[in-house]
């Protein structure tokens, strides 16, 4: 198969495993720079043009599309999709699981665990939005954050209510979630392919952290999951509409909750946790259900 990885850059980890991966099981693999793509939206004949050439007939492309280019990243993926080639995530579900308000609607409406979660674009009463989530601590966070940037923890009602008004001063656009304090700063990364949980790592915050991201210092491990855990994984990519992606789950006195689902989950941390090859996965999968024009969007909304 004729495969293209859609990366802005050739040497991250993930890009590389997944190059790896493919030609080892003699598919033939691009790397392709997602915002050097340009498209011919009105010709009868759809196509993707890069660097002053048209890009051969792909099988199949696997988007690994940043947070910062979600809007031409996914303009870029419809554009192969109108083509007729597989995407391992469609275009569609990258946008709908970029939504962080959006994703928590959907999820909330199909019943998946979920943080007491608040959202107002300018509340009459701070205190209400934030004593309706459980009170202080709580969590506020950047719609548009990733990484654990815009995650901020308020211990106090006082201090919880001085970030949202500064916030919104600012314009931007907040969550604000109980804080699940059982959880222990620790986390659960499922990395679900295929709508089955092939991986998984518990990620715990650093000393005097609270979130438990890699890029902050985190240190993670093997995890074994329950049932539920499990269960709850693979319903919130299904939801989501994604063949492949990462759900990160928090343990709550209440069972499991998802924080958030992520359609280009790195590979390095949860490959060397659990010491399995993710990348050759996603290229398995890719073989097994990449056909013209195939639609495997489940998600709705």
């Amino acid at each position: 198969m004729r495969v293209a990885i859609l990366s802005r850059n050739s040497k991250l980890y993930s890009t590389r495993r997944l190059v790896e991966a493919g030609t080892a099981l003699g598919h033939e693999v691009d790397v392709i720079d997602t915002m050097h793509c340009y498209m011919d939206i009105t010709s009868s004949k759809p196509s993707v043009r890069y660097k002053g050439k048209s890009l051969p007939k792909y099988d199949a492309v696997i988007p690994r599309i940043g947070a910062s280019v979600t809007f031409y990243g996914t303009a870029v993926v419809r554009q192969f999709e109108m083509m007729g080639t597989f995407s391992i995530n469609e275009s569609v579900a990258i946008s709908r699981s970029r939504d962080k308000l959006r994703s928590l609607q959907l999820l909330s409406r199909k019943g998946v665990g979920l943080p007491r979660t608040g959202f107002a674009h300018h509340p009459d009463n701070v205190t209400d939005l934030i004593k309706n989530v459980g009170g202080a601590p709580v969590v506020i966070k950047l719609l548009e954050g990733t990484q654990g940037i815009g995650v901020v923890l308020a211990d106090t009602q006082k201090a919880a209510e001085s970030i949202v008004e500064a916030f919104m001063g600012l314009k931007a656009n907040i969550l604000v979630q109980e804080y699940i304090k059982e959880a222990g700063g620790a986390d659960i990364r499922c990395l679900v392919i295929g709508e089955k949980v092939v991986a998984a790592m518990k990620r715990q915050a650093a000393a005097g952290e609270f979130r438990s991201n890699l890029h902050r210092g985190g240190s993670a491990e093997l995890v074994k999951l329950t049932p539920e855990e499990r269960k709850t994984a693979v319903s919130a990519a299904k939801i989501m509409g994604l063949n492949m992606c990462g759900v990160d789950i928090l343990r709550s006195n209440h069972g499991p909750v998802v924080m958030e689902v992520n359609s280009s989950p790195g590979l390095e941390g949860i490959e060397a946790a659990t010491k399995k090859d993710v990348a050759k996965m996603v290229f398995e999968f890719i073989a097994k259900d990449a056909k013209p024009n195939k639609t495997k969007t489940k998600g709705k909304g």
